[in-house]
């Protein structure tokens, strides 16, 4: 583990706004399957003011 960094607590590394795609889930699901060995995290949000989704990746 990284100094400074409290244990347990997410970084997040970066985020990307998109229009919404149905199926956007089974991605993220995908990516966190295959990577949580990397210490990645990948998150997806809706913006329901802006219409439109939010993936984040965050660092475990």
């Amino acid at each position: 583990m990284s100094e400074g960094k409290k244990e347990g607590k997410l970084e997040l590394i970066a985020y990307k706004s998109f229009q919404p795609y149905d199926e956007m889930y089974k991605i993220v699901d995908f990516l966190n399957k295959s990577l949580k060995d990397k210490k990645l995290m990948f998150g997806l949000s809706k913006d329901f003011q802006k219409g439109t989704m939010v993936i984040s990746i965050y660092e475990v």
